[in-house]
């Protein structure tokens, strides 16, 4: 097999229909010999020799087209099978350990008056795959790299914990704690994998199903990028996804397969603990999910190992000579073999292998018991450690391990298979028993019928205990570990941002270009320049980045085999294995993956990476917000930028690109830092200090969110004294009123600030009015300061009251206050119970259409004529107008007539 640097297959299979046969003698004969194999042996024999053949064309480097499925039995015959390398006997008793503290810890957290539950039959199935993993595979990071990468399945989080009370990085103290964090801190242990919770321990959030093997995928293709760039050797890190056969039906699971295999991600390995079951059901009762997703991993390019039988069926399958066992394992669905996963051996040697004489005959010799015991390959420790090693061996293709379990395994008979195991969290006093008798755990009747049944330790000095220490020190210490190795990065100065300081001159360029410009200097940057990680989703030139291209250069690790059809042009596409711009696809998702795994570098391997994820604002948190929630879950760090952002702004497109609510949408995410800056020289001061909180000195867990548009506008060069701090905070006087004698405020943000410029030269000019300009660069940061300030307010009332920033800052200014957006009104709604004044915001609220900037703008009276109004009828409210004058400008500015608007700037796609 080809290494992942050379593999780029072009075709992955098909018969060569369009092939002429230059020897038709030849292929009668084999022909022929095919026929009297049929005639002479069955169609069984000829269908081995034809899997035979076709195994030794592969082995042979032949290129034929590879079976999407193959039989339901092990993929790795038992005479391929590698020594194993550890003691099963001390393994298996530190495994029975573990499980019973896991469901003793869960069964103890629905103890009377906690009742906070938790899950304890998927640990229960998948215990031996991640015991083996344990023992013999998972890197620790001891060795001062990023070790290996494991992203543990959600829901078998009680098992890593029991694991690590005998290893003695957890108390029973905090076992006691599971899921009580606030209540039992600072013992509190989080219910599932949280880093932000646990920042010590976990690496990896993955309980939202799906996209556990997204970020996965993600994460081995960014351990390649990093040390195709020379940022870090991760050439000994492997990434394991433990996943679930349910979970698989989350799109995002199998969205980016096709990735994996395009690149060779040999670096990576799924294990689909394939149990049968969803939460509450057969995953597929009437097929066979581990055929079903063979086909789809083999479909996609995968190299795919079954794991399907353990040990007890071996003899059984050598006796097989004519296929019969293997027939009927193939035609078995999953729901009959959930059902034999509950039933007696009497049950299953009826069901099972009594329609036919040669299977009876088969077992004939076996007591119903040892019918009862035949085995899943994923409860087998020699099995899941060979799987494990031929998927490390595996070279060109990432691998997947399809590994038959049982839900509730070892749990008793009122748990294993059943289809409501998965929300059953206590054990009665029979149950304890039955499952203490079946792991052979020295407790004593009388300790589990007095109250919570007890934990179980064999003690430090015991053989299991020093065998597991062992063992984690030889791999390079614990897992999961998660820790920070790196170090603040130096910042450039203020020279870096001189240019988006000087604003555009009578140049009109977009909010998003004035970005564009800022971070083509940064990446200039000796320091920090090859740390950014450039991310869009198949729109570098609609943001107007195409310019970096001939330096950048787009990451392909296969490099660029072709002549681009624009490589006549300045900037042309151009692609390299040391690319420093993703360049991901049509695809959000896998582009959120990306910005995520490089957002959190600066943990899993020590070396910072800074993302900068550009994408068309509608498809952000609106289509990804949970990748957003798992990114802050992560601490992962980086810029995300909505551009075309705006209800009215990206006026072409229409309704479903039509963003009136991603800040409202940013604001439910307390890591996110959004802002929706208006001007060039903002989002320097913005960028800027970005930079400063999530890479300087006592670097933050948040990341940045800018808004920018498509609009081109003039930029104004920074204000002498221009307010950094306000900026920072969230508003900043940005224009004086210079004419009129009636005061009033405008509070505008992004795209609407020079309407409510213009809004402010008519009132000046026509009505009498005042008007100051405030650019709110963020309606959300406000709130969030004004409610950390009541909150602290409530719970002290004995200090001084504090003064929310907003109404600090306007406080000497006189009202009445409109604001002003090219979102929906309740994003600058958030900051109305703050500001000192009458109050009233002006936005686009429901459906965006298609049409000019102007009648969007004029439709949703958002313009800088609406504003007008807006200012007149507040000032109306407080008789410093006649309201005469409210009719007065519908009239003089068609307000009622969508047509009679300017129609606005056209074009400025960046």
């Amino acid at each position: 097999m080809a290494s992942g640097s050379d593999r780029n297959p072009i075709i992955i299979g098909g018969l060569p229909s369009q092939v002429p046969d230059f020897d038709p003698e030849e292929t009668q004969e084999w022909l022929d010999s095919l026929d009297a194999a049929v005639d002479e042996r069955g169609r069984e024999r000829a269908r081995y020799l034809m899997l035979r053949l076709i195994e030794r064309a592969r082995e042979k480097r032949v290129a034929v087209p590879e079976m999407r499925s193959t039989d339901y039995v092990n993929t790795i015959a038992t005479k391929d099978e590698p020594f194993f390398p550890g003691n099963e006997e001390i393994e298996r008793k530190i495994l029975n350990a573990t499980r019973w503290n896991a469901a003793v810890m869960v069964s103890r957290a629905q103890r009377p008056g906690i009742g906070v539950g938790g899950h304890i039959a998927t640990f229960a199935s998948s215990a031996s795959l991640y015991d083996v993993g344990f023992n013999h595979f998972f890197r620790g990071k001891d060795e001062g790299d990023g070790g290996d990468q494991i992203f543990f399945q959600g829901h078998a989080s009680p098992g890593v914990y029991a694991r690590a009370y005998l290893l003695d990085r957890l108390s029973e103290q905090q076992l006691d704690a599971f899921r009580q964090e606030k209540s039992k801190a600072p013992y509190g242990l989080s219910s599932y994998p949280h880093p932000r919770l646990m920042p010590d321990f976990w690496e990896f959030p993955t309980v939202s199903m799906g996209l556990g093997p997204l970020g996965a995928i993600y994460q081995a293709r960014m351990n390649r990028y990093m040390e195709h760039r020379g940022i870090a050797d991760t050439s000994k890190s492997h990434v394991w996804a433990y996943l679930g056969d349910g979970e698989m039906d989350e799109p995002e699971s199998l969205g980016q397969l096709s990735l994996a295999a395009r690149e060779g991600l040999d670096n990576l390995t799924f294990v689909v603990n394939c149990n049968l079951q969803r939460l509450d059901g057969p995953v597929r009762g009437n097929g066979k999910i581990i055929q079903e997703l063979e086909s789809q991993f083999r479909g996609a390019g995968w190299n795919v190992i079954k794991l399907i039988w353990d040990r007890s069926w071996d003899p059984l399958l050598a006796q097989d000579r004519d296929g019969t066992l293997v027939n009927k394992m193939n035609s078995t669905p999953d729901g009959q073999f959930q059902t034999y996963a509950t039933e007696s051996g009497s049950y299953i040697r009826e069901h099972f292998f009594g329609d036919d004489h040669r299977l009876r005959a088969m077992v004939e010799g076996m007591t119903d018991d040892q019918l009862l015991h035949l085995g899943r390959g994923g409860h087998d420790h020699k099995k899941v450690y060979a799987a494990y090693k031929a998927a490390l061996e595996h070279k060109g293709q990432p691998t997947v391990i399809l590994a038959q379990t049982v839900k509730g395994w070892t749990l008793g008979p009122n748990f294993e298979g059943r289809n409501a195991t998965h929300q059953m969290k206590k054990l009665t006093v029979d149950d304890l028993k039955h499952f203490r008798d079946r792991l052979h755990i020295p407790i004593a009747d009388k300790d589990l019928e007095g109250g919570a049944p007890p934990y179980y330790h064999p003690g430090r000095d015991s053989e299991e205990i020093q065998y597991m220490h062992d063992r984690r020190k030889g791999l390079g210490g614990f897992v999961p570990t998660r820790v920070v190795r790196a170090k603040p990065l130096q910042l450039p100065d203020d020279k870096a941002y001189s240019t988006a300081k000087k604003g555009s001159g009578q140049q009109s360029i977009a909010t998003t270009m004035a970005f564009v410009r800022i971070l083509k200097d940064l990446m200039r940057d000796k320091e920090i320049g090859k740390r950014f990680v450039p991310i869009a989703p198949d729109e570098y030139r609609t943001f107007g980045m195409d310019a970096f291209f001939p330096s950048a250069k787009i990451y392909n690790p296969l490099g660029q085999q072709y002549e681009s059809v624009d490589r006549q042009l300045l900037l042309a596409y151009k692609e390299s294995p040391t690319g420093q711009m993703l360049h991901d696809g049509i695809t959000e998702a896998g582009c959120t993956a990306s910005l995520i795994a490089a957002g959190s570098a600066y943990a899993t391997h020590g070396e910072p990476l800074i993302p900068v994820y550009v994408f068309y604002s509608m498809f952000g948190f609106q289509r990804t917000g949970d990748q957003f929630w798992q990114m802050a879950d992560q601490l992962a760090r980086g810029f995300v930028l909505g551009a075309t952002a705006g209800r009215t702004t990206l006026t072409g497109e229409g309704l479903q690109h039509a963003d009136g609510h991603s800040q409202l949408l940013a604001s439910t995410n307390p890591a996110c830092v959004a802002y929706d800056p208006a001007y060039g020289f903002e989002i320097a001061h913005i960028v800027k200090d970005g930079l400063r909180r999530m890479y300087g000195e006592n670097a933050e867990d948040v990341f940045y969110y800018l808004t920018v548009y498509n609009e081109p506008i003039q930029h104004p060069a920074e204000p002498e004294n221009v307010d950094v701090e306000g900026i920072l905070k969230g508003v900043h006087l940005f224009k004086r009123g210079e004419a009129g004698t009636i005061p009033a405020q405008i509070l505008a943000s992004g795209v609407a600030v020079p309407w409510a410029v213009e809004a402010q030269r008519i009132l000046a000019q026509e009505w009498n009015v005042k008007a100051d300009v405030w650019s709110a660069t963020s309606w959300n940061e406000l709130r969030r300061e004004a409610v950390d300030v009541e909150e602290h307010n409530l719970l002290h009332p004995e200090e001084e009251q504090r003064v929310p920033y907003v109404t600090q800052k306007l406080s000497g200014a006189e009202g009445p206050f409109v604001a002003v957006s090219d979102w929906m009104r309740s994003v600058p709604d958030q900051i109305s119970r703050w500001v000192p004044g009458r109050y009233q915001s002006l936005g686009a609220d429901g459906f965006g259409f298609a049409d000019t900037r102007g009648a969007a703008r004029r439709f949703f009276h958002i313009d800088a004529q609406s504003i007008v109004l807006g200012v007149l009828t507040e000032l109306a409210k407080d008789g410093k107008i006649d309201r005469s004058a409210l009719k007065q400008a519908i009239d003089r500015y068609q307000l009622l007539d969508v047509a009679a608007a300017d129609p606005g700037p056209e074009g400025g796609d960046a």
